[in-house]
């Protein structure tokens, strides 16, 4: 946050490439927690509604941006029900890392999308590859489906900031494949551009990992031989 909060942006080399030149353009961004990648958007010159269903990751965004001076709007909303909370189109829908994996409905997350796309708008998303979370805890054993309807519940010690945090959460998570997010997206009425799959992630997300280079971690035992992280970009048509 220091570093944030003095002018380093938030947003990796990644979505960085993906969303090209940002300036004057309108910017929904998905699922922003607390704001530090809508922030970064802004400060790029785009101009930025960001959504999110915490009410307290909404009320620290409007905090962090009151405090940059900041011209931003964000939203508290359920993203299925935004529809019914914003107005507008944007010329670029962005979300990005550990957000379809909270949904458990993939055609109604895209059809959400292409709602607020203007014409020839683009969806850019950058998310954790769903290959990773078949595997138990110790990265060593397949025990999830690749991609499946069925949810995920798990009990866990700490949290994804904090693993030695003394705190017991329960997640409900489901894996959803590329497949199934990139045809609900064409169901929605997009046009996919460009699918990119990378051996490395830009954050630890996971246990097991190694900063091989700075900025980009793999799991140690897998090397360079697994998919972390993947990207797309599509386009209303």
């Amino acid at each position: 946050m220091k570093a944030f909060m003095a002018g380093k942006s938030s947003l990796n080399q990644i979505e960085l490439d993906l969303l090209g030149d940002v300036s004057g353009k309108r910017i929904l961004h998905l699922q922003c927690h607390f704001g530090q990648d809508s922030l970064s958007l802004s400060r790029m010159g785009a101009k930025v509604t960001a959504v999110d269903f915490s009410e307290k990751s909404i009320q620290k965004a409007k905090e962090i941006a009151k405090e940059l001076e900041i011209d931003i709007k964000f939203v508290c909303s359920d993203i299925y029900d935004l529809p019914n909370n914003l107005s507008g189109e944007f010329d670029i829908v962005f979300t990005s890392y550990g957000t379809v994996i909270w949904l458990p409905d993939t055609q109604k997350w895209a059809n959400v999308i292409e709602h607020f796309l203007a014409p020839k708008g683009q969806f850019v998303f950058v998310d954790f590859h769903p290959v990773v979370w078949m595997f138990d805890d110790d990265l060593k054993e397949v025990i999830y489906k690749y991609s499946s309807s069925e949810a995920i519940v798990e009990d866990e010690e700490g949290t994804y900031a904090d693993r030695n945090a003394d705190v017991l959460l329960r997640s409900v998570t489901c894996n959803h494949g590329i497949g199934q997010t990139v045809n609900s997206l064409i169901s929605a009425g997009l046009q996919l551009n460009d699918l990119q799959e990378y051996d490395y992630a830009p954050y630890p997300f996971i246990g097991h990992t190694e900063e091989f280079e700075p900025g980009k971690f793999r799991i140690k035992h897998f090397k360079n031989n697994l998919p972390l992280v993947y990207s797309l970009v599509a386009q209303d048509v």
